[in-house]
Parts: C-alpha cells; sequence; structure tokens
C-alpha cells in the first residue's frame, strides 16, 4: 500500500500532478484578520466547530445560538459565550494548557464555510459574560480569540454531501434514540437506566435547561 509519507511526496501527488495547480485565489483568500466579508458570514452564522488540542489530545466541540452569537469585536478578535454544558470542559481544559484554536463557521443553506484560527483565552468578566445574555441567563465565560488567520472555503464540500438538501434529511427514529446510547454505557458500568422515560422527558427537560 503506497503512502505519502513526506511533505515532499505529498506536494507531488496533489499539487505537481496535471491539473492540479494551487489557483492563485486560494492563497489571497487567506487573510490574517476578519475583514467586511467575513464578518457578514459569521454574523449569519448560528453554527460552528470549535477545534482544540491540550494535554489530553484533540477536541472537536459544537457551538451554535441564534445567528449573531459570534461578537466580531474588531478585525483582530473575535468573542464566543460558552453555554450551559455536559461540564467535562474538554475545550476549556485544552485552551488552557494550548490557547491555539480553530473554528469552522456554517451558515444555513449556504455552500461556503468561513475557516478561522488563532489564540483563545477564557474570560470570566462579569459584564462582558452578562452581555451575552440570552432568556436572562449569562454566558458561564467567554472565548475570546485573538485573529491569526481568516479563510473562505468554497462550496465543494457541502455540495458533494448534499447538507442543506431536505431531500437528504434523516429522520431521527432512524437512528438510535440518545436514551438507548446512555443505556448500553450505564449497562457497560453495572447501572440501571430507564432509556424510554428518558427519550420521552428529553424535550422537557431541554427546555428548562437549554440556557
Amino acid at each position: 500500500m503506497k503512502k505519502l509519507t513526506n511533505i515532499d511526496q505529498l506536494e507531488d501527488h496533489y499539487i505537481t500532478s496535471p491539473n492540479r495547480s494551487v489557483p492563485a485565489g486560494a492563497y489571497w483568500k487567506e487573510i490574517d484578520h476578519i475583514n467586511d466579508h467575513y464578518e457578514q458570514f459569521i454574523q449569519r452564522s448560528p453554527f460552528l466547530i470549535l477545534a482544540t488540542h491540550g494535554e489530553n489530545g484533540l477536541d472537536c466541540s459544537p457551538r451554535g445560538d441564534p445567528a449573531g452569537f459570534v461578537r466580531v469585536v474588531s478585525p483582530k478578535c473575535i468573542q464566543i459565550p460558552d453555554r450551559r454544558g455536559n461540564n467535562r470542559l474538554d475545550s476549556l481544559r485544552n485552551i488552557v494548557s494550548n490557547p491555539s484554536v480553530a473554528l469552522l463557521f456554517l451558515v444555513p443553506n449556504i455552500g461556503e464555510t468561513i475557516r478561522v484560527s488563532g489564540k483563545a483565552e477564557i474570560v470570566v468578566d462579569e459584564d462582558l459574560c452578562k452581555s451575552f445574555s440570552i432568556k436572562g441567563k449569562a454566558a458561564s465565560s467567554v472565548i475570546s480569540i485573538a485573529v491569526e488567520k481568516a479563510y473562505f472555503q468554497c462550496q465543494k464540500a457541502l455540495v458533494r454531501s448534499k447538507l442543506w438538501a431536505p431531500e437528504e434529511h434523516v429522520e431521527r427514529e432512524d437512528l438510535p434514540s440518545t436514551g438507548s446510547m446512555v443505556k448500553r454505557f450505564a449497562e457497560m458500568n453495572q447501572q440501571d437506566f430507564d432509556a424510554l422515560s428518558y427519550d420521552e422527558n428529553y424535550p422537557q427537560h431541554m427546555r428548562k435547561t437549554i440556557y
């Protein structure tokens, strides 16, 4: 099995092969700040994926709120509210030990995505956290990111995946329920767990605890 094990092999396979040259625009669109076009995408995004790397390894975490939840403080700074979760703190632990982060912003029904990377810090200033309040609940903390790179990704991946195509949407009952997944882990740990009651009560629990 042939493998690519060094940069020269990688570039020879992807870049110098016929018809695989890198378009100039692929480099032009990477900048060291958030410009006005990238800011418009970020302000319309209700969902992002946050990638971190710390002492316990890699983590990739979903973050979501109504569009505009990410604040573009300046071309070199964005802020993300941290909401109530499971308190594992995987991403936050990683940021404490290694501030390097990467973000991928998605906008519903839009093929392009925005990639941002930089250095993050966790801010717990009371007034700042309150400024991100939703339904009277302040953010638990704010992840403030000093932007180092920003880049927009073309539509190919989302077009190939048909992510936004309604006919490709999966019905929830076609996959294991949350309760059934939790039950398997509970049994592995020799714990009783009522999966049916969990699934029936979860929508109400979600409404009470989402913020």
